[in-house]
């Protein structure tokens, strides 16, 4: 993997890279197919709901799967502020309606445990007990939830990056001051085990390829400087090459990346304060930095991009968690256009928490008092032509995205998503 330059008046590239529940039965069959098979009251899609006021925000985020199948969170059963007893639980959503199963133990988790889900329907929950990290596998098991313990790691701080693309592993990052350590936790045949140790301050984590080979991690070297995205080749014994290089002084980090079409969202300083941009995995082009994404006052964050549209980075629509005063919401965008559309989040949504399907839906998972489990589908919109009086197209010279557009954008109303392009819903009676 090598890392390319542009000269001149725009702000850098992309670097090139080339990479080589219904219950179960009583006693499951394999611990890999635990969890397949799961019966539950299924909670409906859906978009209208009623307020929750007793319902606390989760400790930790909302966790999904690759391919979107599965998903686990923390979350707190009924009880006194300040007393509720937080367990684990999985989200079925690759069936016609959406459901959780809670994977409660004999004792409540402490808020800063960490899940992930597995593509078999299992879930892994990582605990911290004094110094150390446990690692556990849970599955429902006829009206209990069966506990598979993968081993423990040495290491007082661990944080667990997003499941693999392929479905079967989870890696943690354990950062020190001058080197970090990646862990495969879950997926190894003896337990939990170190892959990989990359020199410098890690933090991040993004897949860069389907097969789970090529990870991304934003790096500050031993001595200090700039924070640079890095390209870790975990089928190379973890050898590290640079993905991001921008300006010699900019900190670029990687957020989000499509293995299928190579768009790269990332956020860097070179243009002279901290900036959304976008760039093409492979591609010697400069990386843009849309207007339409700069606005005032509020945080503006990637978390999902649409699958499946090969060698097409600039169709692919980029789904965003926007925070501001009045809370989050949603915006979506293309690279190919130069309009940003904010909807209102349904209520009760982890926000960040969301994922495409390949014709341009984006499903927003939410839970709140009238819905424990549901899912609200969002049609990605259509980007306006602008007026031929402009003298541009929508699509910018060579079907890309100038780096500015005719005005500055403002936060708009969010559109509320009873309103949006939905797709329809049903839910049970």
């Amino acid at each position: 993997m090598t890392a390319c330059a542009i000269e001149g008046g725009s702000a850098g590239a992309a670097a090139t890279a080339d990479p080589e529940a219904e219950p179960e039965p009583e006693e499951p069959k394999e611990p890999d197919e635990a969890g397949k098979a799961e019966e539950a009251e299924a909670s409906s899609t859906g978009t209208d709901a009623r307020p929750d006021t007793d319902a606390p925000p989760p400790p930790g985020g909302f966790t999904l799967t690759a391919d979107g199948a599965y998903a686990a969170r923390l979350t707190a059963a009924p009880g006194p502020p300040g007393e509720r007893a937080w367990y684990p639980e999985r989200w079925t959503l690759d069936g016609p309606e959406p459901y959780a199963v809670p994977l409660p133990l004999d004792q409540p988790e402490e808020p800063d445990s960490e899940v992930a889900p597995l593509a078999d329907g299992r879930v892994l929950i990582r605990r911290r007990v004094a110094d150390r990290q446990m690692f556990s596998l849970l599955y429902p098991t006829g009206p209990g939830t069966g506990e598979l313990l993968l081993g423990a790691v040495g290491c007082a701080e661990m944080t667990l990056l997003p499941p693999s693309p392929d479905g079967r592993c989870v890696y943690a990052l354990a950062a020190g001051e001058d080197h970090a350590s990646l862990w495969l936790v879950a997926g190894g045949a003896f337990g939990p085990e170190e892959v990989a140790r990359i020199p410098g301050r890690c933090s991040g984590g993004v897949w860069l390829d389907r097969a789970g080979r090529m990870l991304a991690l934003d790096r500050q070297e031993p001595g200090g400087g700039p924070v640079k995205a890095v390209a870790v080749d975990l089928g190379r014994q973890g050898e590290v090459t640079p993905l991001l290089q921008i300006a010699p002084g900019s900190d670029d980090r990687l957020l989000l990346a499509d293995p299928d079409s190579g768009l790269l969202l990332l956020r860097s300083d070179a243009p002279g304060h901290d900036r959304l941009g976008w760039g093409v995995l492979g591609s010697c082009l400069p990386v843009r930095f849309p207007e339409c994404l700069r606005l005032a006052d509020v945080a503006v964050t990637p978390f999902a991009v649409q699958p499946g549209q090969m060698l097409m980075p600039e169709s692919c629509a980029v789904a965003l968690r926007i925070d501001g005063a009045p809370g989050s919401w949603v915006g979506v965008w293309r690279p190919a256009g130069r309009q940003l559309h904010q909807f209102a989040a349904p209520l009760g949504w982890v926000p960040g928490a969301g994922y495409w399907s390949r014709d341009g839906v984006l499903r927003l998972p939410y839970a709140n008092g009238a819905t424990p489990c549901g899912v609200a589908l969002l049609d990605a919109p259509e980007d306006v032509e602008p007026s031929s009086g402009t003298g541009r197209t929508g699509g910018g010279e060579g079907g890309g995205e100038p780096s500015a557009a005719d005005a500055a954008p403002v936060v708009c109303k969010p559109v509320p998503l009873g309103q949006a392009p939905l797709h329809g819903a049903a839910r049970p009676d």
